[in-house]
């Protein structure tokens, strides 16, 4: 047992150690919520990861991304966040892809079988693809809601999608997903809290739906990207939390 798993092991003994260090798990988007979900599941021992994102770090991104650094600014997020999961366990097996998903590439991805899947896409098109092949392969999948423009951590659930409420994105993902036929069946993270119309900049009109810029404060996207690992955890140690509310 190395000396770093010490605590884990006494909450969750040799057999939950060991499932985390057997298990598999994807990590689509490495943001606000994503590198913070990626770490969580690292430094709870699992042994496998596989971690997928096309985008630099952006000066933008320090006021809430884990990865987002004076010194990381330029850098590929696949490449730092890789960086620092081997520097909590050099002994993890580590799957980086740097690339855009969409199309194919999801259809490809989602052949594949994985333990858990972690949904931090926040481009809507190919976060819809990804949870609906995700279900067509029966993977087990968590994908997370809107952290923008939400101050209160302690309103944050996680539930079946068909029971969110009062969230842009949400609301977006089920319109979408009703017209290819799923109603239900997803597990997100996701909080009901009103956002209010003063936390957004409106950028352009003349599209559909507007392009918008969503304020952020620095710890939501994180406690959502911890939720999202905890859910993760607790179903592979089948510990399995309650989506009633």
């Amino acid at each position: 047992m190395e000396n770093w798993k010490n605590r884990t092991h006494i909450l969750v003994g040799d057999e939950g150690v060991e499932k985390l260090a057997n298990s598999h798990v994807l990590v689509v988007g490495l943001g606000g919520v994503g590198a913070y979900a990626a770490e969580q599941l690292a430094r709870a021992g699992i042994g496998e990861m596989t971690i997928i994102d096309s985008d630099t770090v952006n000066e933008t991104n320090k006021n809430r991304q884990l990865l987002a650094l004076d010194s990381t600014i330029g850098r590929l997020k696949t490449e730092v966040m890789a960086e620092r999961i081997r520097d909590i366990n050099p002994d993890i097996k580590l799957h980086v892809i740097t690339q855009y998903l969409k199309d194919q590439s999801i259809i490809d991805l989602m052949a594949e079988k994985f333990d858990f899947i972690v949904d931090a896409i926040d481009t809507l098109a190919p976060k819809v693809f990804l949870l609906y092949y995700a279900v067509q392969n029966h993977q087990n999948i968590v994908s997370c809601m809107g952290a923008g423009g939400k101050f209160h951590p302690e309103k944050i659930e996680i539930v079946d999608i068909a029971k969110s409420h009062e969230c842009r994105l949400a609301f977006y993902i089920r319109k979408r997903l009703h017209r290819l036929g799923i109603r239900e069946g997803i597990t997100v993270v996701y909080s009901p809290e009103k956002v209010a119309d003063t936390a957004f900049i409106v950028e352009d009109e003349k599209v559909d739906n507007k392009i918008a810029t969503v304020g952020t404060i620095s710890y939501m996207p994180a406690v959502f990207g911890c939720f999202c690992a905890s859910h993760v955890i607790n179903k592979l140690l089948e510990n399995k939390p309650s989506t009633d509310h």
